[in-house]
């Protein structure tokens, strides 16, 4: 089948927010959404829990920062400027429904608010202020094509891409906050780059990663944002260590759609075999 080229411009704004700060924090987020505005782009992508920080010290902490969707002033604020760019923004927020937590992300696109995804996998301390995801992982049409959202850690458990894919998704947009990993080689990519890479690869689908720098209460984070093609090459980044930046590139979703045919007799999705996956397996 034979694919229209489909090229949209995908940005990762990798930035530093001040705990606690929300309307600072909406404010340096619009900045630079408008300085990727103005440089070409369409998909706007900003890291995890960017409106408020990440270190809770207590659950009663992380509820006073947080905020209804869509009906809080920092998706406001988003929806503003999404709309004054004719741009999409996936940006990570720290979601209050009720006297529920999430750890969320939203689509905002030209049109006003679109969608919420819930972080599935929670990572350490995490469990102790949120709500596990119970959105499952809602695939969101956009006039570029299928968006998926994963937060964090989510990117760890391949069967969230796997489903992605078994959707048709083009891109998913990672909104994240990695943090060092024991026993990182010096002169190696950090180990979140590689999965992205392996999860494009594996699933033909792109992937958009942005991180946040910067230490907040004594736990530092480590850039690295960056953006993966469906075959999965770098198409741009990763990003540095420490250094607030942003990253552009031109990519054609269309290559997803194809990719999914590796020769004339694969394909990764019907190559897979369901039936004996759930199989319990024989020990000789």
């Amino acid at each position: 089948m034979n694919h229209k080229e489909n090229l949209v411009n995908i940005a990762c704004i990798q930035m530093e927010p001040v705990f606690g700060d929300i309307p600072g924090n909406t404010r340096k987020s619009i900045e630079l959404i408008n300085q990727a505005s103005n440089k070409g782009a369409n998909i706007i992508v900003l890291p995890e829990l960017c409106n408020s920080g990440y270190v809770f010290n207590s659950r009663i902490e992380a509820l006073s920062l947080a905020e209804e969707i869509p009906s809080g002033p920092t998706v406001q604020s988003w929806i503003r400027v999404a709309k004054e760019n004719d741009v999409y923004i996936v940006a990570g927020i720290n979601e209050k429904e009720g006297d529920k937590l999430y750890n969320s992300a939203v689509l905002i696109g030209p049109e006003g608010y679109i969608g919420t995804y819930r972080k599935n996998h929670l990572w350490n301390e995490e469990k102790y202020y949120f709500e596990e995801g119970n959105l499952g992982f809602p695939v969101f049409e956009t006039k570029y094509g299928k968006l998926g959202i994963l937060v964090c850690y989510d990117i760890w458990f391949p069967e969230a891409f796997r489903v992605y894919a078994k959707h048709g998704v083009d891109l998913v947009c990672v909104a994240t906050n990695w943090v060092p990993m024991a026993y990182q080689p010096k002169e190696e990519k950090r180990m979140a780059v590689h999965i992205a890479q392996a999860n494009a690869h594996m699933n033909s689908v792109f992937v958009a990663c942005a991180d946040r720098v910067g230490v907040e209460r004594g736990q530092p984070f480590i850039g690295s944002s960056v953006i993966v093609d469906s075959d999965g090459w770098c198409v741009t980044g990763p990003a540095s260590y420490d250094e607030e930046e942003l990253l552009l590139a031109t990519c054609d979703l269309s290559k997803a759609r194809r990719g999914k045919q590796k020769t004339k007799l694969n394909s990764i999705m019907d190559d897979r075999r369901e039936e004996i996956y759930q199989v319990e397996q024989k020990i000789h």
